[in-house]
């Protein structure tokens, strides 16, 4: 039997999470390994201490390798961060009359729009088509074997500051892995949690990490726009610690065990007995931990809405639904807040179209770490993952595929 193995990474600010897929024959994708790992060396999506990421990478990559019996040689990366910024191009391609198009066309229609000019030291890591058109012709997905003299395409162009970059490819170095592919944060978690219904609509895919929250816009299934907010859910445990005088640690203990987004979702009987520093014990009523947690929170929403309107429009308008992510949304209350916020149907996003250990990874907080799965698996780009506990062999690069594989692949997935 014919098989792909992938391996997926994703390096947070509180944890570290490795997948391991396995495309059957029939196309459906099995996870067959998954570690994780406290993140340490990590801060906003930024390494801040080479040793240590590699160390929390190497643990979360050995426990997946455990589970699924293989050994992981490469892997796909999320990459986060604030640094991630979108942009739309446009490139432009001549057709000799009498010929149609041919995929050498489209790719130098696509090569044309990777010409925009990025700010500073940024990076280029997804180059995406969004729409073709044909003689002026709009709305055309896929232009091979079309007849015309103009041949035009739209592209969202993804990148990253090149330093935390580089430092996010040594740690995984280090570690002694090859970076197979870079896959943005934000485009990853809604590869893992979009379901078929949900890519024929326009949606917004919300991540909300401890160190950051990336905003992912997709229309009918396309990364339409990518960004990342430097707020995220540590700041909630930040401002319990500050208000109510206590430890972080201690802040980030009860929000998780008796925290809610809407004072009127805590448990009014509810008294949190709390000793404050240089003073005894306290009594903190639940729903007035609540009012701490929600401010910060609608903050977040209210700065991912504008990001997002800057690019489209009214949110009401260019969104159809809200699919929120990560582990800050599992505040009981999140999804109704969210709800109220940007006026639109909201769910939690879990892990879809996944088999084999589906129930190890049906979190949101998995969400980024399955989509690399996914991202490899439309790419065709199989990580080199071997059956085997020997020693590794020296490493090298991977070739990448060729562009227009990449493009064929998805726009078969999605069409």
């Amino acid at each position: 039997m014919s098989e792909r193995l992938l391996a997926g990474l994703d390096v947070g600010t509180t944890k570290v999470t490795a997948v391991v897929g396995e495309v059957a024959p029939d196309g459906i994708l099995d996870v067959i390994g998954e570690g994780t790992v406290a993140s340490e060396g990590i801060r906003r999506g930024a390494v801040v201490n080479l040793e240590r990421t590699a160390e929390a990478i190497k643990k979360a990559v050995r426990a997946a390798e455990r589970v699924a019996g293989v050994e992981i040689r490469e892997v796909h990366v999320g990459v986060g961060g604030p640094q991630i910024e979108s942009a739309t191009s446009n490139g432009l391609a001549a057709i000799r009359r009498g010929q149609t198009i041919r995929p050498a066309d489209v790719e130098r229609a696509v090569e044309q729009a990777k010409a925009y000019p990025l700010e500073g030291d940024q990076e280029l890591l997804h180059v995406e088509p969004l729409e073709f058109r044909v003689d002026g012709q709009e709305g055309i997905h896929d232009p091979v074997g079309m007849t015309g003299v103009r041949l035009e395409v739209d592209v969202l162009l993804v990148s990253t500051a090149a330093g935390p970059l580089a430092n996010l490819r040594r740690a995984v170095e280090a570690a002694g892995l090859t970076v197979r592919g870079l896959v943005a944060q934000p485009y990853a978690s809604g590869l893992g949690v979009l379901t078929p219904e949900e890519e024929e609509m326009n949606v917004l895919v919300l991540d909300l990490g401890a160190g950051t929250t990336g905003i992912g816009y997709f229309k009918e299934g396309r990364l339409a726009f990518a960004g990342v907010l430097p707020l995220g859910a540590e700041l909630v445990s930040g401002d319990i610690a500050k208000l109510l005088k206590i430890p972080f640690e201690e802040a980030e203990r009860i929000k998780k065990k008796y925290g809610a987004a809407l004072p009127e979702l805590a448990d009014p009987e509810l008294v949190l007995e709390v000793s404050q520093a240089g003073h005894p014990a306290g009594g903190i009523p639940a729903p007035e931990l609540a009012r701490i947690i929600r401010p910060r929170l609608r903050e977040i929403f209210m700065l991912a809405r504008k990001a997002l309107e800057e690019r489209t429009g009214p949110v009401e308008v260019a969104v159809g639904k809200l699919v929120l992510t990560g582990g800050g949304a599992l505040l009981p209350g999140t999804e109704e807040l969210a709800r109220r916020e940007f006026g639109l149907p909201v769910r939690m996003g879990r892990p879809a179209r996944v088999e084999g250990l589906a129930d190890i990874v049906a979190s949101p907080t998995h969400a980024a770490a399955v989509g690399l799965l996914h991202f490899g698996r439309l790419s065709g780009e199989g990580a080199r993952v071997r059956r085997s506990s020997k020693a590794r062999p020296p490493e090298r690069a991977a070739e990448p595929a060729a562009l227009w594989e990449r493009i064929k692949a998805f726009f078969k997935d999605f069409f």
